[in-house]
């Protein structure tokens, strides 16, 4: 199970970083939440995909999950909510002040 997980984790860092080097503002942000998205599963993959009883101690039971990989993904969602938010309201007020979305026109490089 962690050989399917590890691939879609880099099938989701592939096409992040494939987006990452768009030329449209809305595309970026979306490459920064499939990135995001991968760091989630490879964290996920890396605590290893066991199963158990919850992390509660208690007498007789001799395995249990790692809460420890959940809490790190648990904040790691709330900050890339927080990023992909922020970027979205920075691509909006972009396009909306520059009439363009497209990032060689933000640049200024008109090599025409």
């Amino acid at each position: 199970m962690e050989i399917v997980t590890s691939i879609l984790a880099g099938v989701l860092f592939a096409t992040g970083v494939y987006n990452l080097l768009q030329k449209q503002v809305l595309r970026i942000v979306i490459g920064t939440g499939l990135i995001t998205h991968g760091a989630h599963i490879f964290i996920l993959t890396m605590g290893k995909l066991k199963t158990g009883q919850p992390p509660v101690l208690t007498d007789g039971i001799t395995e249990y999950t790692d809460p420890l990989p959940q809490a790190l993904i648990l904040t790691s969602i709330v900050i890339s909510f927080g990023v992909t938010s922020l970027l979205l309201v920075l691509a909006y007020r972009t396009a909306q002040e520059n009439n363009t979305d497209n990032m060689e026109q933000l640049r200024g490089n008109s090599n025409e």
